[in-house]
């Protein structure tokens, strides 16, 4: 009986885990919630507050109604050759493709130097060697072996987020106790079955929240990536407005790829509290 306990996958026991404290969880959420819009009106306050008194000119630092007419006017007329919605969906594209490279390629890395020795010698040095170094560094290197396409933009971001996704695996593997994959190797589980159903589910958390880390990194990113040789996306919204003193669309700018971020991110929340409740509850 203890043994079965021990085995049990943390998805079996998701149900009960969601109806523990469902009003406590609720409280907790529509306080967090009123604290976060507070803190978002008041930087809009600031920030009209700013430019009704003229702390900077209005070039330089426009109000937020006049950002908010130039959303309505990017939205519908464009910015250099490009409405707001194709400069978005372009770089969206982008971000979304190597965030789904690196957590299919960080995944596998991670699982192969947690349980081969031979693929972390392998993978382990050449991740330490490239990881501390900024994407800006190794841009040119990219361009030069793989061109200005689409590739090599998304393979520059697929680089800045992979080591995260990598890292997570590796420690969540970690953590993982040995008696577990014992006790199952005992019950007479494959190789296949210890993977899927004992080391997948426990290190699930931690995949989740480092490619939710690795996101945030792959949109700083992309903002590289974009200034050279892109023709649409933010990034190349926002060069091109600063090369002109555009500031209103340089704001504008920086706030889609907030926005854009935030909603993702948010997405990846409800994947996680989905594919892994017990987060938190053990």
């Amino acid at each position: 009986m203890s043994e079965s306990r021990t085995l049990q996958s943390p998805w079996a026991g998701s149900l009960r885990v969601l109806s523990l404290g469902p009003r406590r969880a609720r409280g907790r959420f529509t306080y967090v919630g009123k604290v976060s819009v507070a803190t978002c009106v008041a930087m809009i306050l600031l920030w009209w507050i700013a430019a009704w008194l003229e702390v900077a000119p209005a070039m330089f630092l426009p109000s937020p109604l006049a950002v908010a007419a130039k959303f309505v006017a990017v939205w519908r007329d464009g910015f250099q050759d490009a409405t707001l919605s194709q400069h978005l969906f372009a770089s969206l594209g982008r971000v979304v493709a190597a965030l789904a490279g690196a957590i299919v390629f960080g995944v596998i890395l991670g699982f192969a130097m947690n349980l081969s020795e031979t693929a972390r010698g392998i993978v382990e040095p050449l991740l330490e060697f490239y990881r501390p170094i900024p994407p800006l560094a190794y841009l040119p290197l990219v361009i030069i072996w793989f061109g200005i396409g689409e590739f090599a933009k998304i393979l520059v971001i697929f680089l800045g987020i992979l080591p995260s996704v990598l890292i997570a695996t590796n420690d969540g593997l970690k953590s993982i106790s040995r008696d577990m994959v014992n006790a199952a190797r005992s019950l007479g589980a494959s190789r296949l079955q210890v993977v899927l159903l004992v080391l997948l589910p426990y290190a699930l958390p931690s995949i989740l929240t480092g490619t939710r880390i690795g996101l945030g990194t792959g949109w700083a990113t992309l903002v590289a990536a974009e200034l050279v040789a892109a023709t649409q996306g933010l990034g190349f919204m926002i060069k091109g407005a600063a090369d002109f003193l555009v500031t209103d669309v340089v704001i504008l700018g920086i706030l889609v790829i907030a926005a854009a971020a935030i909603v993702m991110e948010l997405g990846l929340r409800l994947v996680q509290r989905t594919l892994a409740p017990w987060q938190g509850h053990q």
